[in-house]
């Protein structure tokens, strides 16, 4: 006989983002190692040139394998080509996406918007709407009816996953908020996090969007090709592997509603290309702690506080493996996560608002 599960109601409207409120989980204090503030001074320091060398290499990749993908145009040989080109456009569009709508990358800030627009594009996220998404998630990460990016629910839902190798789910659900928001309309649950002085921005983003689009289309019209959109938007679509790949390891299969970084994100060692391309949010914990910190101040920040945090995932491999088979078990047991030992130097966790490890809760993780 199988087994049915309850899903709770993800959505920032229902049951549980009342629930998260009275529980005292919504735009609540989190735990937060102890940093002598000269060392957070330090390591706030903003620049601007590692972001110029890392977006002029972004940018001269794209140019290179773009041109390597016309020259190949045809033959077999395009295949590759373009498989760079489209990791090279969406992956770095995900992370600088990211750290520009923080406002952290560069010292500049009009360098900072740029960027941010840009690579928004990249991956095809309103950039007013997405900024207001992301501060919600920070506010309130892995919170259930309170953050609008959690990816998949428990248990599992696989074909979302599935489908957003090619960026399939979230592709069409953004571009559909394109036309919603260049008519002048809004969805609700944007409602709840995006302030009303925001739409107009918001609704001028869309229609640009909707123009760039239009220009693809009418290129590849006038070509006769579609290799035109082969450079802009399919990439975002061709190019999402490591997207996923990466967005996955931050907090799935680890702890909802906790007010514990340490409980509900991944920090993972990874190689230097793939620090390149993610712009070092492999320390995840180390950025949702301390947000404001520059991408490239982030192993240093690691650095101060190994002594308060589970040990890093080796690799990301490791991280991929510990991912999957806990998803695996949250189809059966969506309580089921995965918890980390602490190092005797540490403060225990802090489960959430007079809340300590229930001894189910135990029974259900991996330590």
């Amino acid at each position: 006989m199988a087994v049915v599960v309850q899903r709770r109601d993800y959505g920032l409207q229902g049951i549980e983002s009342k629930r998260a409120e009275e529980k005292g989980l919504a735009s609540a204090e989190w735990y937060a190692t102890a940093i002598p503030r000269a060392k957070m001074k330090e390591l706030m320091k903003r620049k601007d040139g590692p972001a110029i060398r890392d977006t002029l290499i972004w940018f001269g990749g794209l140019i290179v394998l773009g041109y390597l993908g016309y020259l190949s145009w045809g033959t077999w040989w395009a295949v590759p080509a373009f498989f760079l080109y489209g990791l090279l456009y969406a992956t770095p569009g995900d992370s600088r996406w990211h750290e520009c709508g923080h406002g952290t990358a560069f010292k500049t800030p009009w360098m900072n918007d740029v960027v941010y627009h840009i690579a928004s594009f990249c991956v095809l996220r309103s950039a007013t709407p997405w900024r207001w998404s992301h501060a919600r998630h920070h506010t309130d990460t892995i919170i259930v009816g309170r953050d609008p990016e959690i990816i998949t629910p428990r248990p599992p839902i696989w074909k979302i996953l599935y489908m957003q190798l090619f960026h399939l789910y979230g592709g069409p659900i953004e571009i559909k908020r394109f036309a919603l928001h260049a008519v002048g309309r809004m969805e609700a649950q944007e409602k709840d996090y995006i302030p009303a002085s925001e739409y107009p921005k918001a609704f001028r983003e869309a229609r640009v969007y909707l123009l760039i689009f239009l220009a693809v289309i009418a290129a590849c019209l006038f070509t006769g090709s579609i290799l035109p959109a082969m450079y802009i938007v399919l990439p975002s679509f061709y190019g999402g592997l490591l997207v996923l790949l990466f967005g996955i390891t931050q907090h799935l299969g680890l702890y909802e509603d906790v007010l514990d970084h340490r409980l509900n994100t991944r920090t993972i060692y990874m190689n230097r290309i793939f620090r390149y391309l993610y712009w070092n949010m492999n320390y995840h914990v180390e950025h949702h702690m301390f947000p404001m910190v520059p991408f490239h101040a982030l192993p240093k920040l690691h650095d101060a506080m190994k002594h308060d945090c589970p040990q890093a995932r080796p690799s990301f491999r490791a991280a991929l493996t510990e991912v999957f088979a806990a998803l695996r078990k949250q189809k059966r047991d969506p309580a089921y996560v995965v918890v980390k030992p602490l190092p005797v130097t540490a403060q225990p966790y802090r489960y959430g608002p007079e809340r300590v490890p229930e001894a189910d809760d135990l029974t259900r993780s991996e330590a």
